[in-house]
């Protein structure tokens, strides 16, 4: 999720989801160059459109195909997201997974879930989806050891991230990867003089993830910022 922060030059909800490290005119560009939504998917990012500010929260369509490739190739037999909004994403991935593969989402917010289940059904695809409505930690920690979690991706409270990868990585599978949201955090990570809660709290989790000598990670500028990570 990107959070309710603003950008410098416009209010981020706007843009649904978009860069601030692109301009008007080549984030259009990059949007007409993505994989198009289908109908039901592009009726989910409509309805989540129509919560005003909120909808900031939602993964931009250039880089939900990001994550529907990264799926295509891993093919997760069990897939964990942590802060699933309105389901855009988890719609992303269910549509993604290979025959048999299941997706396990945690979030707290029935009144935003509740849209994308709707809109799962509608796709077909909620059979394959276990949403948990509760602390996210708490479901990751009761999550056995088998089966591995082959494909997670974290967007959810900045000040939970650390915990999240701690539960997370060593339930990985070879091959597996993690991908979080919101590294960037506007480039407010960079910015000495913001000191808020959440930059702090990405800033320390960026740190944490590149210190940690049991994975690899990779910070690539796209959207509000992706970490890809694998467990070595």
């Amino acid at each position: 999720m990107s959070g309710w922060r603003e950008r410098r030059d416009a209010p981020r909800w706007l843009a649904m989801g978009s860069s601030f490290l692109l301009s008007g005119d080549l984030q259009r560009y990059v949007e007409d160059h993505a994989p198009p939504l289908d109908r039901i998917q592009r009726e989910l990012h409509d309805a989540t459109a129509a919560l005003g500010p909120a909808s900031s929260m939602v993964l931009a369509p250039e880089l939900s195909a990001i994550v529907s490739v990264l799926v295509g190739v891993i093919r997760p037999r069990f897939a964990v997201e942590v802060g699933t909004f309105t389901g855009a994403t988890a719609l992303t991935i269910a549509l993604a997974l290979p025959d048999g593969g299941r997706l396990l989402c945690c979030d707290t917010n029935t009144e935003w879930t509740d849209i994308g289940r709707r809109h799962w059904e509608r796709a077909g695809v909620a059979d394959r989806i276990d949403l948990r409505i509760a602390p996210a930690i708490e479901t990751l920690r009761a999550l056995p050891a088998d089966p591995p979690v082959d494909f997670a991706f974290i967007d959810a409270d900045k000040g939970g991230y650390i915990g999240y990868y701690e539960e997370l990585l060593p339930r990985l599978s070879a091959g597996g990867m993690i991908v979080v949201d919101n590294v960037l955090w506007s480039g407010a990570v960079v910015d000495a003089g913001d000191t808020s809660p959440d930059t702090e709290a990405l800033r320390a989790f960026n740190d944490h993830v590149s210190a940690d000598p049991r994975s690899e990670a990779v910070l690539v500028a796209a959207g509000d910022g992706l970490l890809f990570i694998r467990r070595l």
